[in-house]
């Protein structure tokens, strides 16, 4: 079944392009990340707001669901095939990023305008591939290690220290906090400072450009 598509008053073209667990998925796991990162600091001592006690109590409870959700998430990419808009390519990536640099404040139209089957630009693919495949397990795994830290003699682990698993889930929560700021500043750069938001709400996109696919996605003749 075709994706709906519209042309608006504007001369834009609006597509549906995310589902409804897509988007709760992105609300949901965007409201836990931001108690995690707040109770965890709170753990951590940066700043007081539950008590030190109950910030263990609500961040291992938060963690655990984080989990839980996120085994979901991986199951529906794969049943769904929304994998293959993840899939990584250099193809387009120094045009995107010179965009973000230069030509956005330029007034230049978007090199990779979204479709529904291309959501991701090239830039996009590669942060949300390193994202979901790199940081969120490796601090969902420190976090892990963390929680269990009672258990490591009857599960056979040596030679790891709970200092080290401690700061690397912090490097973990850093990093973490700084792609969401840098995210948040990205949904403020569609045609209007609200549109991208507005589509994680709504499912509809609008872009600037014909939905053909573009030259950078064509595979290239053996």
């Amino acid at each position: 079944m075709s994706t709906p598509e519209n042309t608006t008053t504007n001369g834009r073209r609006s597509f549906y392009l995310y589902t409804r667990y897509e988007r709760f998925w992105h609300w949901f796991q965007a409201l836990l990340i931001m108690l995690l990162l707040l109770t965890g600091f709170e753990v951590h001592g940066s700043i007081s707001l539950l008590g030190f006690e109950r910030a263990v109590t609500v961040h291992n409870f938060l963690g655990l669901t984080w989990l839980i959700a996120f085994a979901f998430f991986v199951f529906w990419v794969f049943t769904t095939g929304e994998w293959k808009q993840y899939v990584p390519t250099t193809k387009m990536m120094f045009e995107v990023m010179a965009y973000y640099g230069y030509g956005i404040f330029a007034g230049q139209p978007h090199p990779c305008p979204k479709r529904p089957d291309a959501k991701h630009n090239p830039l996009q693919r590669m942060t949300y591939l390193s994202l979901a495949a790199v940081l969120l397990p490796f601090q969902m795994v420190t976090g892990l290690l963390y929680y269990l830290y009672n258990s490591w003699a009857e599960m056979g682990i040596t030679g790891l220290s709970l200092e080290v698993v401690a700061v690397a889930h912090l490097i973990g929560a850093f990093a973490i906090l700084l792609f969401l700021i840098v995210h948040v500043y990205m949904t403020t750069t569609g045609h209007t400072l609200f549109a991208h938001i507005k589509a994680m709400f709504t499912g509809v996109e609008e872009v600037e450009h014909a939905s053909e696919v573009a030259d950078w996605e064509k595979k290239t003749p053996a």
